[in-house]
């Protein structure tokens, strides 16, 4: 298994940047693809980006695609979400996922992630 720990949220204001890490422990990290969802108040979790194992696949919604940017670095078993041109509706929860899918492929199910991390705020102010 694998335990991913979120970290980078924050408070930002509409049109600022932010840039969310995943740290995974336990097993090979480019054994799993990687994902970000968000829930926000009085909303179910949905999708924002994911990567596959290998790092050369992305996929993104629709609502972030051209502001947002899903990355790995299996060397030191971290994944980033980069995060420009924020806007208020992008406030949530941001949570990061693994699922275990190694190669190119990449899960774009929440369920299809098994392991998942805490969660960590972003806030962004208009």
């Amino acid at each position: 298994q694998v335990q991913p720990v979120e970290s980078g949220g924050g408070l930002v204001q509409a049109g600022g940047s932010l840039r969310l890490s995943c740290a995974a422990s336990g097993r090979t990290f480019s054994d799993f693809a990687m994902g970000w969802f968000r829930q926000a108040p009085g909303k179910e979790r949905e999708f924002v980006a994911a990567i596959s194992g290998s790092g050369d696949n992305t996929y993104y919604a629709d609502s972030v695609k051209g502001r947002i940017t899903i990355s790995r670095d299996n060397a030191k078993n971290t994944m980033y979400l980069q995060m420009n041109s924020l806007k208020p509706e992008d406030t949530a929860v941001y949570y990061c996922a693994a699922a275990y899918s190694s190669g190119s492929y990449v899960p774009r199910s929440i369920y299809q992630y098994k392991y998942w991390g805490q969660g960590t705020q972003v806030t962004v102010s208009s």
